[in-house]
C-alpha cells in the first residue's frame, strides 16, 4: 500500500550504532528505528536472549503463563517502586488502547464522560488511540470518533486546569511531544498535570512510548518531576527492536479490568519478553541511564555551537533531541545528512529528530556534530540570481 511512499534506503544489516544499506554503504544510525533500538544493532545480550528463547518456546497465547512475561512484569514493577499491574502488548498503540479502555471503564463507573489530550500530541493510529491524537492532519480524515476528546495547548497548565473538571474521565499526555518535533513543556508541567488530576479525580495517563527506558537519562521521564501517573504506557525502546509494549496501572486502577475485559493473542510473547528483559538488564549493568544523559549533553552542546542560518537551536533531553530549523528545511537536511552517512529524521518541517541507540559513544556523537555544519550547507536552498 502507498501509505509510506518509497523509503530512500533499504537497510540490510546493523552492528552497534551503524547500519549498512543493500549496496554496502555504512551510516551512523541516529534514529534507532524511531527510538526503538536501545542497545543498537546485533547486541550480543539481545541476540543471545532472543535466540535462546525462540529455541525454547516462541509462543503460548494468553491461555497459558510463561516465565519471561512474569519476570518482565515483575521487573517493571520493581523499576516503578513495587506497585502496578501490567498488561503486555505488541506495540505502543495497543498499550494506549488498553489505557483508553481502562479510562473509559473508570469514567463509566464514576459518571465521567469526556477526555482531555494535547494539541499536536500523538498516541497512535488505531481508532481509539487516534481519537486522542491532536494532530489534525492524521486525525480528521478518519473521524468522527466514538468518544468526546477535548484538546488543549500543550504545556499550558492553566488551559489544562480549565479543561479538566469532575466530569473528565482521564487526561492523556506525553512528557514531551514526540511526533510534533520533540517539544518539551515548561518545567513543572507534568507535576501540574498530576495535581490537576488529583484535584478532580480524573485519571492521569502518561504516554511514555518514546520517552521511557532510559531515553531521557531516567527509566521513565515522569521521574524528572516526580509526577507518577495513574496509568503508564510503554513500548519502543523496551524491546530493543522486538515488538512489545506495556500498560501499567497503579493502585486501585490496576484492578479496573474484570476477567475477559481485554486480551491479546500475541501480547507478552515469550521472545519479545525475553528481549525486553535483556534490554533492561544491559541498561542497568552498563550504566546507560547516566550514559544517555552524558552523551545527550555532548550532542546538544555540539549542535548548539553550530552557527548557520538554517539552524535555530536544539531542544530535548538525554538522547531524545531535536535540531530546530529556521524554516521548513528538515527534509533537505535529512537528505544531506544521509548523503554524509548519518540517519536522522525530519519529524516536522522545521525539526530533525535525533534519537540514537543508548550505546552511542562520545566519538560517534562528535562525528555527527562535527559534520553538521557541512550538512546544513549542503541543504541550503539555492538562491536565484
Amino acid at each position: 500500500m502507498p501509505n509510506y511512499g518509497v523509503p530512500p534506503l533499504a537497510l540490510a544489516r546493523g552492528e552497534g550504532c551503524r547500519v549498512w544499506d543493500a549496496d554496502g554503504r555504512a551510516y551512523l544510525d541516529l534514529i534507532a528505528g524511531i527510538a526503538v533500538s536501545s542497545l543498537g544493532h546485533a547486541h550480543p545480550a539481545l541476540v543471545e536472549a532472543v535466540s535462546a528463547q525462540v529455541a525454547t518456546l516462541a509462543h503460548t497465547s494468553n491461555l497459558f503463563l510463561h516465565e519471561p512475561e512474569v519476570r518482565l512484569a515483575e521487573r517493571l514493577r520493581e523499576l516503578l517502586g513495587g506497585d502496578g499491574r501490567v498488561f503486555l502488548t505488541n506495540s505502543g498503540t495497543e498499550a494506549n488502547e488498553c489505557a483508553l479502555k481502562l479510562a473509559i471503564k473508570h469514567g463509566k463507573a464514576n459518571g465521567r464522560s469526556y477526555f482531555v489530550a494535547a494539541e499536536n500530541g500523538f498516541h497512535g493510529r488505531s481508532m481509539g488511540a487516534l481519537s486522542l491524537t491532536g494532530k489534525a492532519s492524521i486525525r480528521e480524515p478518519f473521524g468522527p470518533y466514538a468518544i468526546d476528546v477535548r484538546f488543549v495547548p500543550y504545556g499550558d497548565a492553566d488551559a489544562l486546569k480549565s479543561a479538566v473538571t469532575a466530569d473528565c474521565a482521564a487526561v492523556f499526555l506525553e512528557p514531551t511531544l514526540g511526533e510534533a518535533g520533540v517539544v518539551p513543556p515548561p518545567a513543572g508541567y507534568f507535576a501540574a498535570a498530576r495535581e490537576i488530576c488529583d484535584a478532580t479525580g480524573a485519571l492521569f495517563v502518561a504516554d511514555e512510548i518514546q520517552s521511557a527506558i532510559g531515553r531521557t537519562g531516567a527509566w521513565f521521564a515522569f521521574e524528572h518531576e516526580n509526577a507518577r501517573p495513574d496509568v503508564l504506557t510503554l513500548a519502543k525502546g523496551l524491546g530493543g527492536g522486538l515488538p512489545i509494549g506495556a500498560c501499567v496501572a497503579f493502585g486501585e486502577h490496576g484492578g479496573l479490568f474484570a476477567k475477559g475485559d481485554h486480551g491479546s493473542t500475541f501480547g507478552g510473547n515469550p521472545v519479545s519478553a525475553a528481549a525486553a528483559l535483556a534490554v533492561l538488564g544491559v541498561i542497568e549493568k552498563d550504566g546507560l541511564l547516566a550514559h544517555a544523559a552524558e552523551i545527550g549533553e555532548i550532542l546538544a552542546d555540539g549542535l548548539g555551537a553550530v552557527e548557520h542560518p538554517l539552524l535555530a537551536g536544539v531542544r530535548g533531553r538525554g538522547l531524545w533531541r531535536a535540531a530546530v530549523l529556521t524554516g521548513p528545511h528538515a527534509p533537505a537536511v535529512e537528505a544531506a545528512a544521509r548523503d554524509a552517512g548519518f540517519l536522522i529524521n525530519a519529524v516536522a518541517p522545521d525539526a530533525l529528530r535525533i534519537a540514537p541507540p543508548l550505546v552511542l559513544t562520545a566519538d560517534e556523537a562528535r562525528s555527527f556534530t562535527d559534520a553538521f555544519p557541512a550538512i546544513l550547507a549542503a541543504a541550503e536552498p539555492e538562491t536565484q540570481s
